[in-house]
């Protein structure tokens, strides 16, 4: 019998995690042009069929894209001037003189206005005179995006243009509270701004769905990320309030985090604001339809962030200094999958289930077929060889990592572990230094019979501490790391290219054949 497009999808196959603010670019930031496009081409060579990014939507609080003020819209800093000027929206004077950005990090200061200032012209060729097909493609875009794009832009209006930043429970109660008139008022004066940013969601569409169809037409799948909360501060919240709890004054009555573990000894505080769950289930769930909907427009599988809140949340009162005063409530996590699973069918969907799990979660995973995370650096705790995190432990679905964007490098994370941690990990992995220790975990990960093995660039790379992601608890610092121009070679090829082929993670991701041309 012949496997379905989602049996081929869900195959033994391996990938990188990078996220597109990490790659070269002369514009200060990763962006969705030349360097992607040559990324995609390095995963195909390499025989990589996944690339992983972080969520796409826009940054917000520390420039992080897990605290954003959308959980629809697009991260319009990723839009590519170059690709800009190929459609006629930006000239070669436009870009002659590009600020020097630093290579090896995002100075995201430096990059926002610099960036708005191109995308400020570029919406103003655009208006000019757009031609037919131009003008239909974006007309369709506005319509299809009818559901939340006018929320987002007048939020991002008010934001900006009124409010110089602000959050929107500092703003005037009649901006507030959306009261029709002032809506009506602030849509005129300003509508500028409104244009431009439905101008950037559109640019940002149309660009992702063409390095999409390229990376597909080289047979390697989008993975994406969906976090499970949205930012108080938000289009999202702001424009339907009564799917979230807030009291009278629309501040949040409850808040999102965990209870200490691994990452914290006082727990994590996000602050976002938990869902009402209750006016959620009355039109059975349609925003999460409208967020899944979106989301699979963008990537070929999702992989859901904090999956255990879908059972059970841990819910911290508001205005408490850290998450150590919550409790757990339940969730209805299957009620919410079964009506997405009967909306879109099967669900190509990852579920996060690191941290305190419990069997309840992981019969609502399996219930639903999601195939679950493994992380490598998890499992040289105390040399229990029954331990879960060991890949001779795994079962068949789940998505092993050497580690996240959480967590440290394996490099730095190795140099930091006790000495009988080292030890644990040293006789496991047989081998004889720390530089070993890297490439023997990635080579663990692949021979593991988890579904998907999936490496952090860095980690590729050999990288230390000093390149990690995000160091959860730490304000400052975090989501700047950049992979340098030529930094990836041959010998990086060659390894992840063997390694595919010895633990047999060729299978190729079912796609209907696509003619393109390189934009290279």
């Amino acid at each position: 019998m012949a496997l379905t497009h989602f049996q081929r999808l869900f195959s033994r196959s391996a990938g990188v995690l990078a996220h597109i603010t990490s790659l070269p670019c002369r514009f200060g930031i990763g962006d969705m042009g030349k360097s992607a496009y040559q990324f995609i081409d390095f995963l195909h060579t390499a025989n990589q069929r996944l690339w992983q990014v972080l969520p796409l939507t826009p940054t917000g609080y520390g420039n992080s894209p897990y605290y954003s003020y959308s959980a629809m819209a697009g991260n319009h800093l990723l839009i590519s001037p170059d690709m800009l000027k190929e459609r006629g929206y930006l000239t070669d004077e436009d870009l002659a003189a590009v600020p020097n950005f630093p290579d090896n990090r995002v100075d995201f200061g430096a990059v926002i206005p610099y960036k708005m200032s191109l995308f400020e012209k570029a919406f103003a060729n655009f208006s000019k005179k757009p031609s037919k097909q131009d003008k239909a493609d974006y007309d369709k875009f506005c319509k299809a995006n009818s559901a939340w794009l006018p929320d987002f832009t007048l939020f991002v209006a008010l934001k900006d243009g009124k409010y110089g930043g602000e959050p929107w429970d500092k703003w005037e109660k009649a901006d507030r509270m959306q009261e029709k008139k002032a809506m009506d008022a602030a849509r005129k004066k300003y509508a500028h701004i409104i244009e431009l940013h439905t101008f950037l969601q559109y640019e940002f569409a149309t660009q992702w769905q063409a390095l999409r169809k390229y990376a597909n037409s080289k047979n390697v799948a989008m993975v994406g990320d969906i976090p499970i909360f949205v930012a108080y501060d938000s289009a999202d919240v702001w424009s339907k309030k009564e799917a979230f709890r807030l009291d009278d004054n629309a501040m949040p009555t409850h808040v999102a985090g965990v209870p200490p573990d691994y990452f914290s000894a006082t727990g994590q505080l996000w602050g976002n604001p938990h869902y009402n769950w209750a006016q959620m289930e009355k039109d059975n769930f349609s925003w999460w339809g409208d967020r899944f909907q979106k989301c699979m427009e963008l990537y070929d599988v999702v992989r859901v962030d904090h999956f255990r809140g879908f059972q059970a949340f841990w819910e911290v009162p508001f205005g408490m200094p850290n998450a150590m005063k919550g409790k757990w409530v339940l969730a209805p996590g299957k009620k919410l999958f079964a009506a997405m699973q009967k909306r879109f069918g099967e669900l190509p969907v990852i579920a996060e289930d690191l941290g305190l799990i419990t069997p309840e979660v992981t019969a609502l995973r399996k219930e639903f077929g999601m195939p679950g995370m493994k992380i490598l650096q998890f499992g040289y705790e105390g040399g229990d060889p029954t331990y879960g995190f060991l890949p001779h432990n795994y079962e068949t679905d789940c998505v092993t990592y050497t580690g996240t964007h959480d967590n440290d490098t394996t490099l730095g994370w190795f140099r930091s572990c006790d000495d009988a941690r080292k030890r644990n990990a040293l006789e496991y992995l047989r081998a004889s230094s720390e530089q070993e220790v890297v490439w023997e975990m990635i080579r663990a990960a692949y021979l593991s019979t988890a579904m998907y093995a999936v490496i952090p660039l860095q980690d590729i790379l050999t990288l230390g501490t000093e390149f990690r992601m995000n160091f959860p608890g730490k304000a400052d610092g975090n989501w700047e790391y950049r992979l340098l121009p030529n930094q990836l070679g041959e010998w990086h090829v060659n390894m992840l290219a063997k390694l595919a082929k010895i633990a047999n993670r060729l299978e190729p991701v079912e796609k209907e054949a696509v003619k393109l041309e390189s934009t290279l």
